[in-house]
């Protein structure tokens, strides 16, 4: 496994740190990418919990994320990315991972939203992010959407949290939540004006039409 990981340190630190240069990078193959997904996941697993280094673990996402579009692997990308999630120390990583959660919960939608419940109340700030960004991520990458109430049921709890990055992870899913359930994401607007920060405020009704952008932010104001 050693081997692997410095293979793959090798060239991450021969290559531009930009991520486009990085999937290029990825896309010219190890020495063990032609091997099978089950024989590849476990050196990917020990690069993600033993590089310590943002672009190794790109990377190792860059492997997880070509095998999602299966759904018969559903489990073990789920059961590899859930454990990934204790590596997860910023944003790119958060979000990097929430893009494979949210595909799964189409597949697994019970299991994978009784992980978000638990996160949703989790000490590790990347841990509540994670619980609602997964929810839709970008909602035009997904084809089922697991309902309203649901998604209201963790974001609600999140309104009031103190943590820079958790409200933007609140924003961007009501943002999200919209293109979804316009009506009702709403109404949740209106209800929860006066609790939701300026932050997630802001990046909730980036989509919205200008009228009820302002009607929000007039409601928002008190008039």
């Amino acid at each position: 496994m050693k081997a692997h990981l410095k293979e793959v340190t090798d060239r991450i630190n021969n290559t531009d740190s930009a991520i486009p240069a990085q999937r290029a990078a990825f896309k010219n193959g190890y020495s063990f990418s032609k091997e099978i997904f089950e024989t590849q996941l476990p050196k990917w697993d020990y690069i993600w919990k033993h590089s310590n280094n943002f672009r190794a673990q790109i990377h190792a996402y860059f492997f997880l994320e070509q095998y999602v579009k299966r759904k018969e692997l559903h489990a073990q990308v789920w059961a590899t990315s859930v454990s990934w999630q204790e590596e997860v120390n910023d944003w790119p990583l958060c979000d990097s991972l929430s893009k494979l959660n949210t595909k799964v919960l189409e597949t697994y939608p019970a299991e994978v939203y009784k992980q978000l419940e638990a996160w949703n109340k989790h000490e590790d700030l990347w841990k509540r992010r994670q619980s609602v960004v997964s929810l839709l991520y970008y909602s035009r990458t997904k084809k089922v959407y697991i309902p309203f109430k649901k998604i209201e049921a963790l974001v609600a709890p999140l309104l009031g949290d103190k943590e820079y990055y958790v409200q933007k992870g609140v924003g961007w899913t009501l943002r999200e939540m919209y293109n979804v359930y316009p009506t009702e994401t709403l109404s949740f607007l209106q209800q929860h004006i006066k609790e939701i920060s300026a932050i997630a405020f802001t990046i909730s009704i980036e989509k919205l039409d200008e009228s009820k952008k302002d009607q929000l932010k007039q409601l928002r104001k008190g008039r």
